[in-house]
């Protein structure tokens, strides 16, 4: 079972995260999400347990659990959405530059 793992100091490392989740059980992976640009933490990570009662204890035992001055949320981690490819034009976008477009001309 995936666990989402919300509001993360953005200090906190990946063995750190997985310490904590081993309070409740086998943890199999753990990922902490970070800037592509920047290398620095997201502030927001992923816990793999494979036991679904061990990761339903880790979320009654952690979500709202301090750690280092933030409670944390935790939650089954939900399926990543599906992203439109190519540009990202919608009609909003373009009226707003066309809206632009008309005010320059008054």
């Amino acid at each position: 079972m995936r666990l989402y793992v919300g509001n993360l100091p953005f200090s906190t490392t990946t063995a750190e995260l997985e310490s904590l989740f081993g309070q409740a059980g086998a943890v199999t992976a753990v990922d902490i999400i970070t800037d592509k640009f920047s290398g620095r933490s997201r502030g927001f990570g992923f816990v793999e347990m494979p036991n679904a009662r061990e990761a339903q204890d880790a979320i009654q035992r952690f979500n709202g659990y301090e750690l280092q001055g933030r409670p944390l949320t935790v939650n089954e981690a939900k399926p990543m959405e599906q992203r439109a490819g190519g540009t990202r034009r919608s009609g909003g976008e373009r009226a707003g530059r066309e809206g632009a477009v008309q005010r320059q001309r008054s």
